[in-house]
């Protein structure tokens, strides 16, 4: 479902992703994990274009990325995205914030958005703040929110950029179970994360990035009992204790 090739990608001097070569299959649940400044936010902003590679190749769907014409749209429209800040329009209601990119992108009737929007704030558990106003939730629920907005694109991927990172502690949890249960609805998953214990829960593998490189990958057994590489290992009794 998608595959990087040798993509590199620097900021002025700072080269933050160096020769990264991954795959993710269709259906699979992708956590990628890593010291902050290690390139994981770019390399997941570079899946659907928001940040352009430098050198190598992205490949979405079996559509090319890097290419000079690619259908960037087109793709989008298949590759949802939760951030870190929730980038929801205050001044839209939930419902609204739900079903303006299906109307205006994908041409859906509004009732049909809407329709189904409910039923993704159903599954993320805030039917009943359909026509309440961002600023009226909570950060947590305005990150479930953010989800639910995600889903109503109907898209065949979803990438999480640290989506828990700007949330309460006691917040975080809430985030978490969503996405948890998305997890099990097959759709295909990447996840840079700091929480361990859903990288356990949810990944069929892990990725561990440091200085813009992947340093190693595997399951969630084998990372987090015994993982090779020297540097995951500093990472890991850092923040596993």
């Amino acid at each position: 479902m998608i595959t990087m090739n040798l993509v590199n990608k620097s900021f002025g001097h700072n080269h933050v992703l160096k020769d990264v070569t991954m795959e993710v299959k269709s259906g699979e649940k992708l956590v990628v994990i890593g010291p902050s400044g290690s390139g994981k936010s770019t390399m997941i902003r570079c899946i659907n274009m928001l940040e352009r590679p430098d050198s190598g190749t992205v490949v979405v769907d079996g559509k090319e990325l890097t290419q000079p014409k690619a259908p960037l749209k087109a793709v989008r429209q298949e590759v949802a995205m939760v951030f870190q800040q929730f980038n929801l329009y205050p001044h839209m209601t939930v419902l609204q914030n739900l079903t303006i990119a299906p109307v205006l992108v994908q041409n859906v009737k509004k009732e049909e958005a809407a329709e189904s929007a409910m039923k993704f704030l159903e599954r993320v558990g805030l039917r009943e703040k359909a026509d309440a106003y961002p600023s009226q939730l909570s950060g947590g629920q305005q990150q479930r929110v953010a989800i639910a907005r995600a889903l109503n694109m109907h898209p065949k991927i979803m990438l999480f950029d640290e989506p828990t990172s700007a949330l309460d502690p006691e917040m975080i949890q809430e985030v978490l179970d969503v996405m948890v249960e998305l997890a099990h609805t097959g759709i295909t998953m990447v996840c840079v994360t700091h929480e361990m214990g859903f990288a356990k829960q949810v990944a069929d593998r892990v990725l561990f990035m440091a200085d813009g490189e992947i340093l190693e990958e595997g399951t969630p057994e084998h990372f987090f009992v015994n993982p090779q590489n020297e540097r995951a290992r500093q990472f890991l009794s850092k923040i596993i204790h």
